[in-house]
């Protein structure tokens, strides 16, 4: 079934309205959907690379919207809408534990690391935000700012190294970015248990 629903999403990047599609996927994958943007993203940047910038833009303010329904979703309809997303993604038990132990300062970081490299996946961290009633504000700064740069350093690096970085991206980038935020996980907490 995933495998299934990557294909579809890619092929997505061929049509005529591909730009809209990647504003409803970026949208969805804030708040339900499995499939990262990426995956229609980055065919469509290498396809048009003078608009590699505004495919960077339409993502990111389609995911920061899609983020803000994750949001209303988590803190107003936890139980009838959140639980059932949850349970059918098979997060749930991951979630309720995130639930239990986090606070602002986890959440704001949760936020960064999704944002940047889908570390916890980005729906569970907007639902969750709602939930523990992380503020509005704040949460939608974070989520500019980190879905910001994710598309924007593709957009970069698309427009600067074109086809060949593609591999890299779609096998290493994700874990280069995953290296960078286990870094800033880390660095967090070392800062609020030793000082």
């Amino acid at each position: 079934m995933l495998r299934g629903l990557y294909d579809w999403t890619l092929s997505l990047a061929a049509r005529k309205s591909a730009e809209w599609w990647l504003a409803v996927i970026a949208f969805v994958e804030s708040s339900v959907f499995l499939v990262p943007a990426d995956v229609l993203y980055i065919p469509m940047a290498l396809s048009r690379p003078v608009r590699a910038y505004r495919y960077a833009l339409v993502a990111t303010v389609a995911s920061v919207l899609g983020g803000i329904l994750g949001w209303y979703i988590g803190h107003y309809a936890y139980d009838t809408l959140a639980r059932p997303v949850l349970e059918f993604y098979g997060k749930f038990d991951e979630f309720e534990h995130l639930r239990m132990t986090s606070g602002d300062g986890i959440i704001l970081l949760m936020l960064v690391t999704s944002g940047l490299a889908h570390l916890p996946p980005i729906k569970v961290v907007t639902i969750l935000s709602g939930v523990i009633g992380f503020p509005l504000g704040w949460f939608i700064l974070s989520a500019i700012v980190a879905r910001g740069a994710r598309f924007l350093l593709l957009a970069w690096l698309l427009r600067r190294y074109g086809e060949p970085i593609r591999h890299f991206i779609e096998k290493r980038l994700g874990m280069i970015v995953g290296v960078a935020a286990a870094v800033l996980i880390a660095l967090y907490l070392i800062f609020k248990y030793a000082f």
